[in-house]
């Protein structure tokens, strides 16, 4: 089935009771990103044109869109690949902090790379580089090394983890 079929199968919306009240409950921001790893292991990095730290490929869910559907739009835009983006690793509560709200951030698998080559939007990312972990935490947020020390421990289990900021729960 399609989104739109099983949106009609689930009925009529229910109806507000406190007439307003959706629009007044809290939003959070959402995210996808993909655990990209060459053939030795390491993962793929991309350097943002917009914050100072290392990221993985992905990025915002937009309206009604789900946070895998904008994990694969996102790399696609990002590194000029349609990957086949795998199973649910991570998913991580964010705290608000400074300007942004809470927020989910969803880590998929998204696989290994035979010798790629990669186009990278000029707009998102000046750089890309294949790195350990160990090797990049020294430019990555706290947050960001626990949530990708928990993915690759997902790997090997084959379960998601839960984490709070990073922290598995």
């Amino acid at each position: 089935m399609d989104r739109q079929s099983d949106r009609a199968a689930e009925g009529e919306p229910e109806k507000e009771f406190n007439p307003g009240i959706a629009a007044r409950l809290p939003r959070k921001t959402a995210a996808g990103g993909a655990l990209i790893r060459d053939r030795a292991g390491r993962i793929l990095f991309l350097e943002p044109t917009y914050k100072p730290t290392l990221d993985i490929p992905g990025g915002v869910v937009e309206y009604d869109e789900s946070p895998y559907e904008a994990c694969c739009r996102e790399v696609k835009e990002e590194i000029g690949l349609d990957l086949e983006i795998g199973r649910l690793l991570v998913v991580d509560w964010v705290p608000a902090h400074g300007p942004w709200s809470d927020a989910l951030a969803f880590v998929f698998d998204g696989g290994v790379l035979d010798a790629p080559t990669l186009t990278l939007d000029p707009t998102e990312a000046r750089a890309h580089h294949f790195l350990t972990l160990e090797e990049a935490t020294p430019h990555l947020r706290p947050s960001m090394t626990r949530r990708l020390t928990v993915a690759q421990h997902s790997l090997t289990t084959g379960l998601p983890t839960y984490t709070d900021f990073g922290r598995p729960r």
